[in-house]
This record gives C-alpha cells, structure tokens and sequence, in this order.
C-alpha cells in the first residue's frame, strides 16, 4: 500500500502537494493559491478605511463649493471716488465676475474701500470669455490675464478628476474587501490637494496681473472665503491622502501600540 500524498513544507512556510490521486490534490493547490493570492481586510482596517474617506470626502465638498463660487477676490474701489452716495466693488472667481453698486450709507464709517460685498445693492454678472472667445475681461479699467486664469480654471478642474478616482478606488477596495486599491486612492488624493493649492497660487498671481495692467483707478483687493475653502479643502485632501498610505501598511504604526498576546507552546 503505497501513500496517496507526499507533503512538504518549504522555506517560506507553504505547503506544497507532491502527489495526487483523481485531481483531488491539483484542486488542492489551485484553492490553497487562490486563498493566498485574496487578502481580505480585517474589520478594523475597513473601519479606518472608511474613516479616512469621510476625511477625504469634506475636502472633496469643500473644494466643490469653493470652486464654484465667485468669491475668490474682492476689488473695492475707495467709497467716496465717485464723489456721490454710491460706491462700486467687484468680487469673481474663475468662472464669472460681479460689479455690485452699494450705498455710501450702508458702509462702516471707519471702512475707506467700498464693500463688503455682503451689503445690499445692485449687481451685474457676467461669466468670462476666457473659454469661448478668448477675450479678456476689464474690471475697472483692468485687464486680466487670461492665461493666468485659464491654468488656475484647469488646475482646479483636473483635481476634481482626481478626487473622482481616488473615490472610484477606495469603492472598489471597499467593495472588493481588499486593500489593493488604496495605494491609487491616496496618490489620486493627494495629488487633488497639490492641484487644488496650485490652483490658488495661479489664481493670486492672475489678481496681481490684473491690478498692475492700469493705475488709473486705486482698488483695495482681498482674497475672500472661497480661498480659504478652497486652501482648507486642499490641506484636508493631502491629509486624508497620507491616511490611505499609512492604513496600506502591512504594520501600521499605531499597531506597535497595541498589546499582542504572546502564547507559549
């Protein structure tokens, strides 16, 4: 009688068939690789995983309602320059502008610039031309530099497309139960939050451009909120991108913190 299997154990701890009878020991094999090849998470691991998404998923919202926004600069004429009870300022983002038209009266008696904009009064807004015919847009005698905008207005839409894999990816990681995918999703995030501050730099330097281009008129100019949520959305995506990175590690750091049970034989 001879035996039906030879079992051995190699050097990396595996168990390898050496014999079968009728295919039962190839189909052995082929589950005992598949089972290596599958690692399921633990449900601790997707906890964190799902923590640092909801992180990651505040900066996406933020930077959707700041982008979308024409609050990113404010340019305010000094209130008493028409020499009447009205005043003008302007406030614009990357895709339209707005002139508003305020009542001297309304302003805050120790404020010298005309604003803020959240004060009642007549606007008129109108999108720029940067993406149909190319022309400039004149704010106050001022021209804008319409490459300037344009990179900060792609910037800013290529980090939405990232933001859109990186959620893509941790889905199917999600989805999968493996933690395959969450390399690409912390480098898609990442990388979002580089653009996204990117983005604002260009954006500042398109403001500057436009308040060097005529002197004729004095404009007091301050970047408003949809900057600061803008640069908070960005801040929160490359940390929540350095999260992902830190949960793909086979031993994560706060791991070493945790007591292990140590069983003698």
């Amino acid at each position: 009688m001879w035996s039906n299997f030879f079992i051995q154990q190699d050097e990396d701890g595996r168990i390898g068939v050496a014999g079968a009878v009728q295919g039962g020991g190839l189909a052995g094999i082929k589950g005992g690789r598949g089972q290596r090849r599958t690692q399921k998470m633990s449900d601790s691991q997707e906890g964190k995983i799902k923590l640092a998404f909801f992180v990651s998923i505040i900066g996406v919202t933020l930077t959707v309602l700041g982008m979308g926004t024409e609050f990113w600069v404010e340019l305010a004429q000094p209130k008493n320059f028409s020499g009447n009870q009205t005043c003008q300022m302007a406030h614009y983002g990357l895709w339209k502008g707005c002139v508003r038209t305020l009542w001297v009266s309304d302003i805050d008696p120790e404020r010298t610039s005309c604003g803020p904009a959240e004060l009642p009064g007549e606007t008129n807004c109108t999108y720029f031309k940067f993406f149909t015919s190319g022309e400039n847009a004149v704010i106050f005698k001022k021209t804008t530099n319409k490459k300037l905008n344009l990179a900060a207005a792609i910037l800013a839409l290529l980090s939405l497309t990232m933001m859109v894999m990186g959620s893509i990816c941790i889905a199917m990681s999600l989805s999968k139960g493996v933690p395959f995918f969450l390399k690409p999703a912390s480098f898609c995030f990442i990388l979002s939050g580089v653009l996204v501050l990117l983005s604002i730099l260009i954006f500042h330097q398109s403001v500057l451009s436009l308040l060097s281009s005529d002197h004729s008129i004095p404009l007091h100019h301050e970047l408003s909120w949809s900057v600061a949520c803008v640069g908070s959305a960005g801040a929160i995506l490359i940390f929540g991108g350095f999260l992902f990175i830190i949960i793909s590690l086979p031993f994560s750091p706060w791991q070493k913190c945790l007591p292990h049970n140590n069983s003698t034989t």
